[in-house]
């Protein structure tokens, strides 16, 4: 065995004031996003209503060339095709919204400016963690503060990389931003431990490989139950929509601009089906781990066990989408509960629940 290295303070310093200033920053990309949302123009929305009441002007097919032209104040207006989609029950055809910029400049340039801001923090806030892990010479992921800043980093890195990859996630931003914060400041006060060694059982390669891929399936079941969630507003506005219902102030200039429920139902779907494939191999390299740590490969460690129940809500919610042809509301709740289990697995076998995987007193 190795013997650990000594802690730099001074690095362990740097750390903490990088990840106070990521919060800053994440806090004025936070005003950004609500900026995009409350000046956007509202003037465009409206496109799940036409299509749910037959308008044929909301009705285009996705690969309809046609623009519409419309004369405003003597100069021609071209407008985009809408985008339609099938929904997921083939009852109805409904568009995506526009976005939270509801489809103007100026909501856009505040939308521009939020994803700048977005990734500045994302920058301060790795660099940040990198510092951490410098300072002990090791990864940083030894205890509860160090998970939870390198996984709102990772959170914030996947959302980045969708942004990337396929224009119309920017709807996830606003969420995103708030539960990073919550998160950083959960970090910061109740779960700080001061930049230390590890135990004895937790110095090995496997500590990079099993750890670093939880970290990433969680960040990716978060994007999976936040587009979740917002499929079920989405869906319940639609259904009264569509039920000759009258929604709210806040449901047309917010739930509108938001892609259609068929498309968020779509969205979570896929993100949980790519990422479930390597929450297995997390499990199995931890099995793995254990039987190097510990002489055995699984013991019911509420971990474990916690673990192992997670992967099992997820098998189940993806069990039931290929085979039985769940969509819509039914998957969407059997999403939530895998992803409560993970929660769970995440924070409360961590600080309420005694085992093996306690380190570091939290």
């Amino acid at each position: 065995m190795t013997v650990a290295a000594a802690t730099n303070e001074h690095l362990a310093s740097i750390s903490n004031v990088l990840i106070y200033s990521s919060m800053a920053v994440y806090t004025l990309a936070f005003f950004a996003y609500i900026a995009e949302w409350l000046f956007g123009s509202r003037s465009k929305v409206g496109r799940t209503a036409a299509a749910l009441t037959d308008r044929p002007e909301a009705r285009r097919t996705a690969g309809a060339p046609a623009v519409t032209v419309k004369k405003a104040g003597g100069t021609a207006v071209l407008e985009r095709p809408e985008v339609v989609v099938r929904s997921a029950a083939g009852a109805r055809d409904v568009p995506d919204g526009p976005g939270a910029h509801g489809g103007d400049e100026q909501g856009d340039l505040y939308g521009r400016i939020a994803i700048s801001l977005t990734v500045l923090a994302f920058l301060v806030e790795l660099a940040g963690v990198v510092a951490r892990a410098a300072s002990v010479q090791r990864a940083p992921w030894g205890n509860m503060y160090e998970f939870n800043i390198t996984f709102s980093t990772v959170a914030v890195g996947v959302y980045l990389v969708l942004l990337a990859l396929r224009k119309n996630v920017r709807w996830l931003g606003l969420f995103l931003t708030t539960t990073v914060l919550l998160d950083l400041g959960l970090a910061v006060t109740v779960l700080y431990t001061a930049s230390d060694q590890l135990v004895p059982a937790l110095h090995s390669y496997w500590l990079y490989i099993h750890v670093s891929t939880a970290i990433l399936c969680g960040a990716v079941f978060y994007v999976g139950a936040v587009a979740t969630i917002l499929y079920l507003f989405k869906d319940a506005y639609e259904n009264k929509l569509a039920g000759g219902g009258k929604p709210g102030t806040f449901a047309d200039s917010v739930l509108d601009r938001l892609p259609a429920a068929a498309s968020l139902d779509k969205f979570a779907y896929r993100v949980n089906a790519a990422v479930f494939p390597l929450w297995t191999f997390t499990i199995i390299a931890g099995a793995i781990w254990a039987g190097d740590a510990w002489g055995r490969y699984w013991g019911w460690d509420p971990k474990e066990t916690w673990s192992f129940i997670t992967w099992v809500a997820y098998a189940g919610y993806l069990h039931a989408r290929a085979t039985a042809g769940w969509k819509g509301r039914k998957a969407a709740y059997l999403a939530l509960i895998a992803f409560g289990c993970w929660l769970f697995n995440y924070y409360g076998v961590n600080i309420f629940v005694s085992g093996k995987h306690s380190y570091a007193g939290v």
